[in-house]
């Protein structure tokens, strides 16, 4: 008696040409669509919009940016362009932020106003932190809290510095400074005259100004005006008018 084996069915084939085709169009259809997006309006810039300026127009900002609307959105990096806006010397600092679609934030930071400074031709300029100067038109309120610099020459090493001592003060005492001018000597060749709003006369250095402001603010909170020296040794001289009579005297500063 003889037994019938059992048919063996074959395995279903794997239908490798088909995923292999389904994996080809997917990819194409995404390249498709790629290609639809970087091509239409909303892959690219639309609106650039520039806050924080005072001394720099927003035509200066958006030309460092070096990007302008109708530019691929994705085409720049937003540290890149921060770098590009800060090349210009009025800019401390840029923060960049891109708003899909198409818009790109600029919030701009400028050095700020230490000084003004008066030419020989009556035109009043301003003189940030890092020594930059720039015009002054729209600023003639701030000279009340700001000091005037004069009988610089432009290209004084001295003044830069100056400017960034100048940074260092707190404001509530550099609101206090009204003038202040070089007189170079050979001991001290960053020697400066400085007068306050408090009716003093201040003989010092820009090397040692910061270290000497608060002795300075000591002395103008609580002595009669006066000429106050503070160099290697701390002087102060009350101012005495006719009527006082009285023989004018020093007083040493106790600067510690």
């Amino acid at each position: 008696m003889s037994t019938q084996m059992p048919v063996l069915k074959e395995p279903p084939r794997k239908r490798r040409g088909n995923k292999k085709l389904l994996a080809v169009l997917f990819l194409l259809f995404i390249a498709l669509l790629a290609v639809l997006f970087f091509n239409s309006s909303i892959s690219k810039i639309s609106e650039i919009q520039i806050t924080g300026t005072h001394f720099t127009s927003t035509e200066e900002i958006a030309g460092a940016s070096r990007i302008e609307v109708g530019d691929a959105f994705f085409q720049i990096a937003s540290a890149d362009i921060s770098a590009n806006v800060k090349t210009l010397p009025q800019v401390e600092d840029a923060k960049v932020m891109k708003v899909f679609p198409g818009i790109v934030k600029i919030t701009v930071q400028e050095y700020p106003v230490v000084a003004f400074e008066l030419s020989a031709q009556g035109d009043l300029t301003a003189l940030l932190s890092n020594g930059t100067s720039v015009s002054a038109e729209q600023e003639g309120l701030q000279l009340l809290d700001k000091p005037v610099l004069s009988g610089w020459e432009t290209t004084d090493p001295v003044k830069l510095e100056l400017t960034k001592q100048l940074a260092l003060i707190p404001a509530k005492q550099l609101s206090d400074l009204s003038e202040i001018s070089p007189i170079p000597s050979k001991a001290y060749p960053d020697r400066i005259r400085m007068y306050t709003r408090t009716k003093f006369e201040v003989i010092t250095a820009v090397s040692v100004l910061t270290e000497k402001i608060d002795a300075l603010n000591a002395v103008i909170e609580t002595q009669e005006p006066g000429k106050i020296t503070m160099l290697l040794a701390d002087t102060y001289v009350p101012f005495h008018t006719e009527e006082d009579g009285d023989e004018s005297h020093s007083e040493k500063v106790d600067s510690e």
